[in-house]
């Protein structure tokens, strides 16, 4: 079976950040029927990554979240942007990874704001830290801003494009992916000019 990690950086309960975490993991699992999705809250386990940065000892609780990240064969990951970029927990979270341990990993990346300024959180931080990781973001990111949740016409459309792409990747042949309207695999494409 397929699995996923969610990982999402949001502090409230609930939080638009995880709110978006779960659009995009119902998009995969639309996408890839048979996945297995096991989601990650790092503002439960704050203090636990605090001090694995201060004593380079992981808690039992974090041992379990960095083992589902780095297992997974694939992963979701969303953060709030704060003064422009992702949130300090998040990037912590991500510091205390082995440098290897996403190497090929596809990844889904996404962000949650206030206002629709702050979207390019999505190339010029996480695109960066996940390249630096040697993770393999999908192409299509998604930034949901305040607004977004008014009406979510669009924000259902872009996490439907992203949770594709990441199942696409997943699956081995592509083929088992749902077909939507306009989209075709990227593999299929390859088939179909042999």
């Amino acid at each position: 079976m397929t699995t996923i990690a969610v990982v999402t950086a949001g502090l409230s309960q609930p939080s638009s950040t995880r709110l978006l975490a779960d659009k995009l993991a119902a998009a995969v699992s639309v996408a890839l029927p048979d996945v297995k999705i096991e989601v990650i809250e790092l503002r439960d386990l704050a203090v636990d990554v605090t001090k694995n940065m201060l004593t380079g000892f992981p808690s039992p609780a974090l041992r379990t979240a960095i083992d589902t990240v780095t297992t997974a064969d694939g992963l979701i990951a969303v953060t709030p942007v704060f003064t422009a970029s992702y949130s300090g927990l998040f990037k912590s979270f991500f510091d205390v990874l082995d440098q290897k341990a996403l190497d090929g990993k596809p990844v889904l990346i996404g962000a949650t704001g206030g206002t629709e300024r702050h979207s390019l959180v999505l190339d010029f931080a996480l695109r960066p830290l996940f390249a630096y990781l040697r993770a393999e973001p999908v192409a299509t990111a998604v930034y949901a801003a305040s607004s977004d949740w008014a009406s979510p016409g669009d924000l259902d459309k872009r996490a439907s494009r992203a949770g594709r792409e990441l199942a696409s990747r997943l699956s081995s042949e592509g083929t088992a992916v749902a077909p939507d309207s306009g989209f075709v695999p990227f593999e299929q494409l390859l088939r179909a000019g042999e």
